[in-house]
């Protein structure tokens, strides 16, 4: 059995942050879950930048089945953790369940990646105190506040937490990200 990661989501999660992840770590051979506040099908949104906006657009995205409820999961079952961004943080870090599995993750020092908005829930078990982080632009102040140094880059990796800024930068934030993963807990693809 191949070793397993956890993606932690809701509805208006930016389509791109969890499904590209989702693809990009099977593809590797690892055992990827979707959880979530309860098992439904989750409404993803899609982020977009268009000329004469001051901020992103938002329309609609795809729909994705939670394979979990935050509730199911033990954290002891998954070798590391993706967070994506998009609105779903803004609501989850209120979630006790999920606070306990992202406090479990960066307890034990397993491998996390957290994108946009996903530093939104690191922020909220205290964890970015002393690391260096990057995240969507607009959220400097917040990583700040809560105790990081902000850098504005496409991936910014801190021990065993990689960070990145939005969708546009996936392929270096995939890359520093599956570094440590496979450095930590090798697969075999043809094992999936």
């Amino acid at each position: 059995m191949s070793a397993k990661v956890l993606i932690v989501t809701g509805d208006a999660a930016e389509s791109l942050e969890v499904l590209y992840p989702y693809q990009r770590l099977r593809e590797e051979g690892y055992e990827v879950h979707i959880a979530a506040p309860t098992r439904k099908t989750l409404r993803f949104v899609v982020h977009d930048f268009e000329p004469g906006f001051d901020t992103y657009t938002e329309k609609p995205g795809y729909t994705w089945p939670a394979d979990l409820a935050f509730a199911e999961v033990d954290p002891g079952d998954y070798v590391a953790l993706v967070i994506p961004g998009g609105r779903a943080p803004e609501y989850l870090r209120g979630d006790a369940e999920l606070r306990k599995i992202l406090k479990a993750f960066f307890d034990a020092d397993k491998p996390v990646a957290q994108i946009c908005h996903g530093p939104l829930l690191t922020a909220a078990i205290g964890s970015l105190r002393g690391r260096r982080v990057t995240a969507y632009p607009a959220l400097e102040p917040d990583m700040e506040i809560n105790g990081a140094e902000f850098q504005d880059a496409e991936a910014v990796v801190d021990g065993a937490l990689v960070s990145s800024r939005a969708w546009p930068d996936h392929p270096a934030w995939m890359r520093e990200f599956l570094k440590i993963l496979r450095a930590a807990h090798p697969v075999d693809p043809s094992d999936g």
